[in-house]
C-alpha cells in the first residue's frame, strides 16, 4: 500500500516538476542544501516569472480549468491585483491556504505554486480536490517582485530586475498583520482569512543559503506556531502539517530539513493568524533567496529547480494528507529531535 502510495505521488509530482521547468527535472545526487554556494552561478532573476508573467498563467489556467475560481482579492501599492486560486468543492471539506511571496525576493515558493495550480488541472488530481478545498495567495507582494518600490536598491545584487523584500512602501508585509497598515496585508486578512473558514495554512518564505544541522546545509527549515496565546490543539495540528512536510522531503535524498528558530510577536503571520483565526500555520523557510543585497543570501539559479520541486512537494502532499484524513494520524514527535539550525560561518 505504502509503495503504491509513493508511485502514485512520484508521478503527479514528476508531472509538476516538468510544469515547473518547462522540460525534465533531474534530482540531484546529493541534497539541496549542498548545491550551488554564493558565488557558484549567476544571480540572475531573467527565468524567474514577472508579476505579468504570472497573472497570464493564472487567467489561462482559469480558462482551462472548472474547478478553479480565479478571484482578485484587492491591490498592491502600485495598484497591481491580487490574486487568490479558489478550489472549493465542497464547504464541508477542511480547507488550506498556501500563502506565497510576502517578501518579493522569495520567489521560488511562488514559481513551485504556479506548477501545482497546474497540476491540479489534470487527470491526476481530481481525488485530491474531492475532499479537500485549496486556496493559493501566490505572490502577496508584486511591487516588491518586480522591483517597483519608493526606494533605491542599488546595493541589490541580480544582474536584471531586482526583487525586494519589502511592499513598495518600503514595509515588512510579514510583520503587519497586527497593524495592517498596508493594503496587501488588508487584502489577505478582510478578503481571504476573514471570508473562508480556514483549517491551515502554509506560510512559504526563504531565508538565507548558509542555515546547516549537523553540519549539513538544509533545503529549507520549518516552524509551528511559537506565540503563548495559541491554543495547544492548534499548536498540535500544526505540529501534524509539519509531520506531512518532513515525511514528504526527508526521504528524498535531495533535501534535509532543519528547525527554524523563531520568535513570538503576533506580528508575524504564523503567530498572529494562528491567535486570531484559530488556523494551523507551519513556516516553511526554502533555501536561498532571488535577489538581495547580502551575497550569502542568494542562490545561483542552478538551484532553482530543486527548490522548486520542493515546494510542489509539500504542497501536493499536505492537501492530499489533510483531503484523506492521514493528517489526524500524522507523527509529531520527530519534532523533538529536529535539530534547531545554526548558520555557518564559513
Amino acid at each position: 500500500m505504502e509503495h503504491a502510495r509513493t508511485a502514485r505521488l512520484t508521478s503527479a509530482l514528476a508531472l509538476a516538476a516538468l510544469l515547473a521547468a518547462g522540460g525534465a527535472v533531474t534530482a540531484p545526487a546529493t541534497a539541496v542544501g549542498e548545491g550551488p554556494n554564493p558565488g557558484n552561478g549567476q544571480y540572475t532573476t531573467a527565468h524567474l516569472s514577472t508579476y505579468e508573467d504570472l497573472a497570464a498563467q493564472l487567467q489561462d489556467q482559469d480558462a482551462r480549468q472548472d474547478a478553479l475560481e480565479l478571484k482578485v482579492i484587492g491591490q498592491s501599492v502600485k495598484g497591481r491585483d491580487l490574486y487568490l486560486a479558489e478550489y472549493v468543492s465542497d464547504p464541508e471539506n477542511p480547507t488550506i491556504l498556501y500563502l506565497t511571496q510576502q517578501h518579493g525576493n522569495e520567489q521560488l515558493t511562488t514559481e513551485g505554486a504556479l506548477s501545482f495550480i497546474k497540476a491540479l488541472g489534470t487527470g491526476k488530481s481530481a481525488d485530491l480536490l474531492q475532499n479537500v478545498n485549496i486556496l493559493v495567495v501566490p505572490m502577496l507582494n508584486p511591487d516588491g517582485a518586480m522591483g517597483d518600490v519608493d526606494f533605491p536598491l542599488d546595493d541589490y545584487l541580480a544582474k536584471d530586475r531586482h526583487l525586494t523584500r519589502y511592499n513598495a512602501n518600503g514595509i515588512d508585509l510579514n510583520r503587519d498583520h497586527v497593524a495592517r497598515t498596508q493594503p496587501e496585508t488588508r487584502a489577505l486578512h478582510e478578503n481571504v482569512l476573514g471570508a473562508y473558514d480556514i483549517d491551515y495554512m502554509i506560510d512559504l518564505h526563504h531565508q538565507g543559503t548558509q542555515p546547516e544541522v549537523d553540519g549539513e546545509l538544509v533545503s529549507g527549515s520549518i516552524l509551528y506556531p511559537t506565540t503563548p496565546h495559541a491554543d495547544p490543539e492548534l499548536v498540535r495540528r500544526s505540529q501534524q502539517l509539519g509531520a506531512v512536510v518532513h515525511a514528504a522531503i526527508e526521504p528524498t535524498g535531495w533535501g534535509r530539513l532543519g528547525k527554524y528558530v523563531g520568535g513570538t510577536a503576533e506580528t508575524i503571520s504564523r503567530n498572529g493568524i494562528a491567535v486570531e483565526y484559530g488556523v494551523a500555520t507551519l513556516l516553511f523557510e526554502m533555501r536561498g533567496m532571488s535577489d538581495h543585497y547580502r551575497e550569502d543570501y542568494i542562490l545561483g539559479a542552478r538551484s532553482n529547480g530543486y527548490l522548486i520541486r520542493q515546494t510542489v512537494l509539500t504542497l501536493t502532499e499536505t492537501a492530499r494528507a489533510i483531503g484523506d484524513g492521514s493528517i489526524g494520524t500524522a507523527d509529531t514527535s520527530f519534532w523533538e529531535t529536529l535539530p534547531e539550525q545554526t548558520t555557518r560561518t564559513e
